[in-house]
């Protein structure tokens, strides 16, 4: 009999590693605008409002402007003075947070 948790967590470590070499921004129906206490991030479609800490916050800006999730890691690791795994692990919480609710999604590398 195999262990099922054994088989999740293997599973969510190769989503988790995909995700990290995927790109992703904000869809056209969100738009977002930081504060000193936070950023709000608003879906137009559904008028929800969603607010984010200034660190999920400055994580939300950087993944914008990155050409990968897992690209923003380095960057953010050395901002914050903390290790790059947490910074990964906090960061992969976020997006799927962020792809749960539809305030980012995935798209494929920039066309040529």
């Amino acid at each position: 009999m195999t262990d099922k948790r054994a088989d999740t967590q293997t599973m969510s470590q190769v989503a988790d590693q995909q995700l990290l070499s995927e790109r992703v921004r904000l869809p056209q129906h969100v738009v977002y605008r930081s504060f000193v206490a936070e950023t709000v991030v608003l879906n137009l479609r559904t008028g929800q409002y969603h607010g984010l800490n200034p660190t999920a916050g400055r994580m939300l800006e950087a993944l914008d402007a990155a050409p990968t999730v897992g690209a923003t890691v380095p960057e953010l690791a050395q901002e914050y003075g903390v290790e790059p795994a947490k910074v990964e692990s906090d960061l992969l919480a976020l997006c799927q947070g962020l792809l749960e609710r539809g305030l980012i999604e995935i798209v494929d590398a920039d066309p040529a």
